[in-house]
């Protein structure tokens, strides 16, 4: 099929809401300039037109697709071969906005026209009017703009105030998207001179944001969340062991419990295994490798179970290389989970060491081993992993056997508390760590650190969940 006739079919299948989003998304490439666009085929044509769209660079295309979830055309086109993975052709601060306009329900959108009745004209406030339309005439109005968002975040905090969380990101992260690296300032001399000026009316300015920025400026974004699924979770819990070798791990049932609750909140499907031998946690793994994850923007791995370094048991006794339970899911053995994380959190031990028989016990081979739960290899070698350990090498992971294992309870506890507040998954972890860290068994005094490896290039942050918060234990 020739290029033309692929935008042909493309707009074809696109609804008029569908063409008004991208046509919105297009604002800034087209230079504003977006009323002749009364069609998908306008669309194209001015893009063509621009060397913005070609059969040899159809990225624009893709990413205005995928931005509007209109995924189901990416594939059905072909439109992933040979796309970039570092550049954004679409302004942020237009994604920011139609991701607010696609949130907001009919109900909200017509609260925010309703504060807008002192600033806009009415015909602009029709109840018909769509939200990217009032969003245009409030930059023809001058009080909506990249860096000009106050107004619009004084609308968005009485009608939905979750939504100010994805604003205040986007403001954070703007003086880095638009250029001001270190090496700038200091061949400048100073960081205001090549980073903004005023301009005659005493207003600050800022240097045009290229489309394919470099590396060197490019502001650490999110991994997309945008799927109606976050993804699978899959939970691996080895309860009763066959050995008597390995002790049953009382307490595991209520991790298992918090993690499938918490998971299921942040819009996951759990999947549980209990009581796996070595070779049906490979199994699993395996088969989670082999799955299509297209219509999901991640994949989350809990392994509870006894351990030793580098290496987690099943209920048989044998033991597992870590390493080859999180090979099937990277980006040669499956494709579809290429550029999205791969989330491991492992609530195991992974080290041996002398401790007294307590009423906490940890999770290593017999009443007197402990153990650490860190992997051999510190850093993963593929890119996009998390290993999220219970603890650092060569020391003790402990479990109360009412109420679950320190990790699992505080890891469950955080992403609860802080992913409403926007928070990334790293700065959780690290919240974490500390809550861990300031644990103790006072028979002995003993401590456990958790550890986290990742190779994660972009944060990962939750969308706020807009169902109840789940009811935990340590909560």
């Amino acid at each position: 099929m020739d290029f033309q006739g692929l935008l042909f079919k493309v707009g074809q299948a696109l609804s008029t809401d569908n063409v008004k989003a991208l046509a919105f998304l297009c604002t800034d490439i087209l230079n504003r300039n977006t009323e002749s666009v009364k069609s998908a085929n306008d669309l194209f044509n001015r893009l063509v037109e621009q060397d913005d769209l070609s059969h040899e660079q159809p990225y624009l295309l893709t990413e205005l697709l995928r931005t509007i979830q209109r995924n189901d055309l990416v594939r059905k086109f072909n439109l992933n071969d040979g796309e970039p993975t570092t550049i954004s052709l679409i302004s942020p601060y237009r994604k920011l906005l139609y991701k607010l306009s696609e949130e907001l329900t009919e109900e909200d959108s017509n609260n925010v026209k309703f504060l807008l009745n002192d600033e806009l004209p009415r015909k602009k406030l029709e109840e018909n009017a769509s939200l990217l339309e009032v969003f245009l005439r409030m930059e023809q109005m001058d009080i909506l703009g990249e860096d000009n968002l106050n107004k619009l975040e004084n609308i968005i905090q009485p009608v939905c105030p979750r939504l100010k969380v994805q604003i205040n990101q986007f403001k954070e992260s703007s003086f880095t998207t638009l250029g001001l690296s270190t090496e700038a300032s200091s061949s400048a001399g100073s960081l205001c001179s090549d980073a903004y000026g005023l301009d005659s009316q005493g207003n600050r300015t800022f240097p045009e944001v290229h489309h394919q920025t470099s590396t060197k400026s490019r502001a650490l974004g999110n991994y997309p969340m945008t799927q109606e699924k976050r993804g699978i979770c899959v939970i691996i819990n080895n309860f009763i062991f066959k050995s008597s070798k390995l002790k049953d791990r009382e307490g595991t049932k209520v991790d298992e419990q918090c993690l499938s609750d918490v998971f299921k909140w942040l819009g996951f499907d759990v999947e549980v295994h209990p009581d796996c031998t070595s070779e049906e946690m490979l199994s699993v793994m395996g088969e989670l490798g082999k799955r299509d994850h297209r219509q999901m923007d991640c994949v989350v791995c809990c392994v509870l179970s006894h351990g030793k370094e580098g290496m987690v048991y099943g209920v048989d006794s044998h033991s597992v290389d870590i390493k080859d339970l999180k090979e099937p899911l990277n980006a040669l053995r499956c494709p579809t989970l290429a550029e999205k994380p791969k989330l491991f959190f492992i609530g195991a031990c992974q080290g041996q060491r002398e401790q007294n028989a307590v009423y906490i016990e940890a999770d290593g081979p017999g009443s007197s081993l402990v153990c650490s739960d860190a992997p051999k290899e510190s850093i993963p070698a593929e890119a996009d992993f998390l290993m999220s350990m219970a603890t650092v090498p060569s020391f003790v992971s402990f479990r109360d056997r009412k109420r679950g294992t320190w990790f699992i309870q505080s890891l469950c506890k955080n992403l609860v508390e802080l992913v409403p507040g926007g928070l990334d998954l790293l700065s959780i972890l690290t919240k974490v760590n500390d809550d861990v860290s300031l644990q103790t068994k006072h028979e002995g005094a003993k401590k456990q650190m958790p550890q986290q490896a990742t190779t994660l290039r972009k944060k990962v942050v939750f969308p706020v969940p807009e169902t109840p918060l789940p009811r935990l234990p340590s909560l």
